[in-house]
């Protein structure tokens, strides 16, 4: 027997929680490199749609089962979310993939769902999760390991990671302003 699931545009937002800055980190990744990037865009370098799929697979997976900041997180919204909407996550996975292959400069298009202050809502997707600097830095050491876990080359890890850092005022808005 199928259970229906009823998701919301509240809930593809929310859902995009903890991987909408590494997503957009990409885009400013793509951007932000020296000779390499002039070569190839980002979303070539780390190897299209079926690696990144599978990166955000193992992140999706990682960051659920993360103690800080997935099942067992002392932060109620983030625990809520990571226990009550694993239902969705397949269909999560997929959007984030979307998300990633658009800001890496590949052939895809996600349009967000519920727009905010950044072209592709993040702070808005974050807010009600009250994501505190602390559990974004666990995220970004959550996204690290599955980079080095997928062998992602040096090069293209630091320009992930650090992109990633650039959105942590828009993924934290939500808890600085609580």
């Amino acid at each position: 027997m199928t259970e229906a699931v009823s998701i919301t545009r509240r809930h593809v937002v929310a859902g995009l929680t903890l991987t909408a800055a590494s997503v957009a980190a990409l885009s400013v990744a793509g951007r932000s490199t020296g000779a390499l990037a002039q070569d190839k865009p980002l979303y070539e370098r780390l190897g299209g749609v079926f690696a990144i799929a599978a990166v955000v697979d193992h992140f999706s997976d990682a960051v659920v089962a993360n103690p800080i900041v997935g099942q067992n997180s002392e932060n109620p919204q983030l625990k809520e979310w990571h226990t009550s909407n694993l239902g969705r996550l397949p269909g999560l996975k997929f959007m984030r993939t979307l998300w990633v292959c658009e800001v890496s400069g590949g052939p895809f298009q996600f349009s967000p769902t519920k727009p905010g202050s950044t072209p592709l809502g993040l702070e808005e997707a974050h807010r009600d999760l009250k994501i505190s600097p602390a559990e974004f830095d666990e995220v970004a050491a959550e996204l690290g390991r599955t980079l080095d876990f997928f062998e992602v080359p040096e090069a293209e890890k630091n320009e992930v990671l650090g992109a990633f850092a650039a959105h942590k005022d828009a993924v934290t808005a939500g808890y600085v302003a609580s």
